[in-house]
């Protein structure tokens, strides 16, 4: 499924909190991104319509498989392209933004040599 680097980023953010919090709500969603709750009930739904989340009766969010996959893939990116351009010497905070530009247009087959270039080469 091709998905825009915003609801990549809302996944990825779904995946973040649900690491740190039992359950994961839109208030949730807008206190880490600064989004408006209306955004993100907006992107929420979307997200829903494609099927990349559900949303029970109490309002908890939670990834589908298709959602965990996409998060989890665009997680990893930011991971190690960030870590990667820290270690370059590039300020932390450059680096997170601009690993989070950079996540959403690097080809699996370009991120793939460069993960295991900067694997093999223990860079990270």
């Amino acid at each position: 499924m091709k998905t825009t680097p915003s609801a990549e980023n809302y996944l990825e953010t779904i995946l973040i909190l649900s690491k740190k919090l039992p359950v994961v709500r839109s208030v949730d969603i807008s206190a880490e991104t600064t989004f408006k709750k209306s955004s993100v009930s907006i992107a929420m739904r979307n997200l829903r319509d494609q099927g990349l989340i559900t949303v029970d009766n109490a309002g908890f969010i939670y990834l589908t498989e298709e959602g965990r996959t996409i998060a989890e893939m665009i997680y990893e990116r930011h991971d190690i392209i960030s870590r990667w351009l820290i270690k370059l010497g590039v300020d932390e905070a450059v680096a997170q933004d601009d690993a989070c530009k950079i996540e959403h247009v690097i080809s699996k087959e370009s991120f793939k040599a460069l993960k295991e270039h900067v694997i093999e080469n223990k860079e990270i």
